[in-house]
């Protein structure tokens, strides 16, 4: 036998090894469970035969006896036999179950045991993948690896693929921490020249005191909501911003929405449009926040006056809410993008408006962790209608 079926024996029986020790371990936990039982079975069946008004030896006799007719009784006999019998199955089955799960493990011992012992040096094919992937360089957009050899085409696409996506990934990356850096220097460039006027004229002027202070006190609330949702998008691509699932009602959730809107802005005409009893599970605080962020986009691109209608129904089954306004629209380029962190469509009219271009990127997020989807339908000029289907 060879060294490499040797060693692929010894993975094999160190696997084989776990599973008995697992099997053993709950069959053990069984008989534990089965003894347990027949003790408490046992002075049941004895208690009756006991002595209790003798003499403590006595009683500990007329125990002993009774506790020895019912272990030697046939029927106890039977029982014992019977769980002997289930405990050895249950062994058997968890083996058999727990070899089968650890198979993949003994694979990839076979696998990898064969990898170490090909021998790289004798094939080309394993030097010109080498010197491939040592001429890759990951940073050049336009970069792939490439050995000319067909037998190696899989590997190939598979590794460009992975490239590809480490690239997109970098991106991403790169301009989410540009735009945010962008997003954050305006602000803080508005806070220094105010605070620059105040040390020059600002002691003496109470109007440009009064601006001065207005003005800090806009842009430092502005910066702190961008660092927010910043934060809140940083700490759900990690993994750290909990999800609690409920059952609640979508319609008693869309009410309430409704009703703070109305409260806030008074500059437009809020309607409810929404079927009673509609029921989701998911994290009421987190699809409100979504509902809120809808509605704070109808609000900043609708005219003053106009109405925005939220609603909620079953779609095809499924729990659905919406908002809808009587704006400016959007073409089909800016739908295709609406969703990316700091798109804007038109940075001037985003001047005007107001926020960061994160709004619809947290709502996105909020949606895809509750496996739900959106469908905009929008038109220059005449309005846009967002909805959510959890």
């Amino acid at each position: 036998m060879s060294n490499t079926e040797n060693k692929t024996k010894d993975k094999r029986i160190k696997t084989g090894s776990i599973a008995l020790r697992i099997a053993l371990g709950s069959a053990l936990y069984l008989l534990l469970a089965f003894l347990v039982v027949d003790i408490a079975v046992m002075i049941v069946e004895a208690w009756p035969q006991i002595e209790t008004g003798a003499d403590p030896a006595a009683v500990l006799r007329s125990a002993f006896s009774a506790c020895k007719d019912v272990v030697t009784s046939r029927r106890f006999d039977i029982v014992l036999q019977i769980e002997g019998v289930i405990v050895l199955l249950r062994l058997i089955l968890d083996l058999l179950r727990i070899r089968k799960q650890l198979k993949p493990l003994d694979e990839m011992a076979r696998a990898a045991m064969d990898l170490s012992n090909i021998d790289v040096s004798i094939d080309d094919r394993f030097q010109k993948l080498e010197s491939a992937i040592d001429r890759l360089s990951p940073a050049e957009e336009d970069a792939a690896l490439a050995t000319g050899d067909a037998e190696l085409e899989g590997l190939e696409s598979a590794v460009n693929k992975l490239v590809e996506r480490m690239r997109d990934a970098y991106r991403q990356q790169a301009r989410f921490v540009s735009d945010a850096s962008h997003e954050l220097r305006t602000p803080i460039a508005v806070i220094k020249g105010y605070a620059d006027m105040l040390d020059r004229w600002g002691k003496e002027d109470e109007a440009i005191l009064e601006e001065s202070i207005q003005a800090i006190k806009t842009e430092s609330d502005a910066m702190q909501h961008l660092v927010e949702q910043l934060l809140f998008l940083a700490r759900g691509d990690s993994g750290r911003t909990p999800v609690e699932r409920t059952d609640f009602s979508l319609t008693d959730m869309m009410k309430e929405a409704c009703s703070e809107s109305a409260m806030i802005d008074e500059t437009h005409t809020y309607r409810l449009q929404a079927e009673e009893g509609v029921n989701a599970y998911g994290d009421a605080s987190l699809l409100k926040q979504t509902v809120r962020i809808l509605t704070e986009n109808a609000k900043k691109y609708s005219p003053e006056g106009s109405e925005i209608v939220l609603g909620t129904k079953y779609k095809d089954g499924r729990p659905c809410f919406w908002v809808e306004d009587r704006g400016i629209g959007m073409d089909s380029d800016a739908q295709t993008h609406m969703f990316e962190r700091f798109y804007r469509a038109d940075d001037s009219r985003a001047r005007q408006t107001g926020g960061s271009g994160l709004g619809l990127a947290i709502a996105k997020w909020i949606v895809d962790r509750h496996g739900g989807r959106f469908e905009v339908v929008s038109r220059t000029g005449i309005g846009t209608r967002i909805s959510v289907i959890l």
